[in-house]
């Protein structure tokens, strides 16, 4: 026989206070982890290996969120994607890149 739960789910009212406190909660545990990670590195030496893992890791990051996206994104996504590629290839600047894939989403999404 199942059994069935009796609990309430935990919920937070979505009013203007609950939000602000959600918002403070993700603010504590953002600036938790920045800061711990920072707290925990300064008792670290940096060496060449472990240099060379903090930059792979960042590399690995940033595909880990853009791939699943250019597979299963819209077409706003997958021409953010593209024309932030193409521009950051041809100007080797990110800011510029990152203006134009968004403009390029926002163009896509208003005429589909």
């Amino acid at each position: 026989m199942k059994q069935v739960s009796t609990e309430t789910p935990m919920t937070i009212e979505t009013t203007t206070a609950g939000i602000l406190f959600l918002i403070g909660i993700m603010t504590v545990v953002t600036l938790v982890t920045r800061f711990g990670g920072a707290f925990i590195m300064s008792f670290v030496k940096i060496n060449p290996r472990i240099e060379s893992f903090i930059n792979t890791m960042a590399s690995s990051v940033l595909i880990a969120i853009i791939v699943p996206m250019a597979f299963s994104g819209d077409l706003g996504a997958v021409a953010a994607l593209v024309v932030t590629a193409v521009i950051m290839l041809a100007l080797r600047k990110p800011l510029p890149a990152i203006a134009a894939g968004i403009a390029a989403a926002g163009i896509v999404r208003y005429l589909t």
